[in-house]
């Protein structure tokens, strides 16, 4: 009997842990894959994969922003981390990520996680399908079981030979078809029988790719295995010393940017999942930096929320945190107990799997959609995306980030100039809405072109902002035509 009360009294204070116990197992099962393959692709220890998503759960997990959003290492950032980790190298990733997870906290301290929504959603878009054609092209290489070259344009351009190449070769011919496997798996196992899909997708994939490698002995790389506590590498002291590089510095903004958006942007796609407690922007930029500066001293990859893992979490039917922890406390037992199991991954599934991560990341329906609605929206996602593929990740987004400004300044600066000429009597203009410099060539055009010989009133009272450059061609030109001969320009000032 006192069983049954200790029985209840757990449930009443716990009391949707069942559906959150569920929850966290359909997310370690969908976060497994993915944290293994962003490593692979970021160039480092597949086991800092795991360490990121286990401080993503347990330590970010337990703190408050969003209630329901997963955290852990993304393919949103896999470009930024293996560029820094092949200009840098492995030990400086660490000062790289403890440095941002600062600069996060700080915002979040400073009340600057809810400005992250004012940025442009097409430079956002713009930034993840940039991310996710270098992704695309530089997995491909991967799966094809070549060495992909460094820039952007170089990966695109050397596709189609290095495919043709091991179409030749035995063991390149075996690595590529168990990378499109996987794909295929991917897409099309949301066809399957509702029990099948009870296996997460990606988990499905990588299962079955495995066993076909083991079955078959294909020849094909596999994911090293060094062991949990042998793959983190801590940043000595001595590594510290490259914040004074200009390089680096930029380096630590654009993970921080990136970072913070792409976490920020899912907590508000999370959001319109759920009928839960909203996000607290500012806490949840805390949050992720806490979880950052963590990893840094761990020398992991950087984390970020990621809707896959966050949405796989709502859809589980999860009601607290309590299924984002213990999706890390899972994580965190499966590293200490099966590091084995690691070994026989093969490295073309995976590469499969971040292919098909890169995919989704590139909004073709958007963008369609959004060139038939907002042609200058579309043309700034559009821009971004090419600038990171053809420059790189940092400079790509200051590009997007300038269009975007310069498109708002453009559609701040829209003017109305109506005219009224009676025939007889002074000419009649009114001028509206906002007189910039950069509407300027256009005012002094149509007012250059009323008669010279007539007197003017010029009515500047419908105008929301006139600068001084504005101000002061306007009275230039109400000089030049007073000049004339005529009647003084009447002005009625704004």
């Amino acid at each position: 009997m006192r069983a049954a009360v200790d029985n209840r009294t757990a449930l009443t204070g716990f009391p949707h842990l069942r559906q959150d116990f569920a929850a966290s197992l359909v997310v370690f099962l969908v976060a497994l894959p993915l944290c293994l393959g962003v490593a692979v692709a970021s160039g480092v220890p597949a086991e800092l994969g795991l360490v990121t998503g286990i401080v993503g759960g347990i330590v970010t997990g337990l703190m408050r922003g969003s209630s329901l959003q997963v955290s852990g290492p993304a393919a949103g950032l896999t470009v930024l981390v293996f560029e820094a980790v092949r200009e840098y190298g492995l030990p400086v990733l660490g000062v790289i990520v403890l440095t941002t997870g600062v600069l996060q906290i700080l915002m979040g301290v400073l009340g600057l996680g809810r400005w992250f929504r004012a940025i442009s959603v097409s430079v956002v878009e713009g930034m993840l399908a940039g991310i996710g054609l270098v992704l695309i092209a530089g997995q491909l290489y991967a799966m094809a079981d070549a060495e992909a070259p460094a820039s952007g344009p170089a990966k695109l351009a050397g596709l189609p030979a290095t495919l043709a190449e091991s179409a030749g070769a035995t063991a390149s011919l075996a690595s590529l078809a168990l990378g499109v496997g996987t794909i295929a798996v991917l897409v099309l196992w949301k066809r399957m029988p509702k029990r099948l899909r009870a296996v997460p997708g990606p988990l499905a994939a990588v299962g079955l790719a495995t066993l076909v490698a083991l079955v078959f002995s294909l020849p094909v790389a596999t994911v090293e295995v060094q062991g949990l506590l042998g793959s983190v590498q801590p940043p000595s002291p001595s590594a510290f010393g490259g914040l004074a590089d200009l390089g680096l510095l930029a380096t630590i903004v654009a993970f921080t940017l990136i970072a913070s958006a792409e976490s920020l942007f899912s907590a508000a796609a999370v959001d319109r999942l759920h009928d839960g407690p909203r996000t607290a922007y500012d806490k949840e930029l805390v949050a992720q930096g806490t979880g950052n500066a963590v990893c840094g001293v761990l020398g992991a990859l950087p984390m970020t929320a990621v809707i896959v893992r966050s949405a796989a979490n709502v859809q589980a039917g999860a009601r607290t945190k309590a299924s984002r922890v213990l999706h890390g406390v899972w994580l965190l037992l499966f590293a200490a107990l099966l590091p084995g199991v690691l070994g026989h991954i093969p490295l073309p599934a995976l590469a499969g799997i971040l292919v098909h991560s890169g995919a989704k990341l590139i909004p073709l329906r958007g963008i369609v959609s959004l060139w038939r609605e907002h042609r200058g929206e579309a043309l700034i996602l559009v821009v971004t995306a090419v600038s990171i593929v053809a420059v790189s990740m940092f400079e790509g987004v200051l590009i997007g980030l300038a269009l975007a400004v310069a498109k708002t300044a453009w559609e701040a600066s829209h003017i109305r100039l109506e005219v009224i000429d009676k025939g007889a009597g002074p000419v009649q203009a009114y001028l509206s809405g906002n007189a910039t410099f950069l509407r300027l060539p256009k005012i002094l055009d149509s007012l250059e072109a009323l008669p010279q010989d007539r007197p003017v009133e010029l009515d500047l009272s419908g105008l929301h902002h006139l600068d001084h450059a504005c101000r002061t061609a306007l009275e230039s030109w109400a000089e030049r035509h007073s000049s004339a001969g005529t009647e003084p320009v009447r002005v009625t000032a704004p």
